[in-house]
């Protein structure tokens, strides 16, 4: 058996997350960018933010901007300023991935599921257990 194989499919990146200070300006200039329309918008109450896609499938860009000064992403923005927030991995089976994850010392953040765009299940895992990248793991609902 070859040593670099593996049994598990490589992952499939659902998409990357922006933070940005708002919505509007954000799309005008993805807009502009990629030479289309955005394929979504959303308000996920949730997570205290408005989130605008761009693609279908996998690897869309998430534009996320914070709806109220206590969303999470408006203290990530305080903090560290607008860009790159998260890179999110498509798992078909949430509880079983954080299982694994748990297993190997690998942190979520609670809540530990919580409802993403779309109707999805997602999770994120902590970036001080993962190399200080923030990675959202979602389950799609209707797949």
């Amino acid at each position: 058996m070859d040593k670099n194989k593996t049994s598990s499919p490589s992952p499939i990146i659902d998409h990357i997350g922006i933070a940005v200070n708002s919505l509007e300006p954000a799309i005008e200039r993805w807009t502009s960018l990629l030479g289309s329309q955005s394929s979504g918008r959303e308000t996920v109450e949730s997570e205290g933010v408005d989130v605008a896609f761009f693609g279908k499938g996998s690897g869309r860009v998430e534009l996320i901007a914070p709806i109220n000064e206590d969303s999470p992403i408006a203290s990530f923005i305080k903090k560290r300023g607008t860009g790159l927030h998260h890179v999110c991995i498509r798992v078909p089976d949430l509880e079983m991935a954080l299982e694994q994850a748990e297993a190997r010392g690998i942190e979520p953040i609670p809540p530990k599921i919580r409802q993403g765009s779309a109707g999805s299940r997602v999770s994120f895992v902590h970036p001080k257990t993962l190399d200080g990248v923030l990675l959202e793991l979602r389950e799609e609902v209707n797949e």
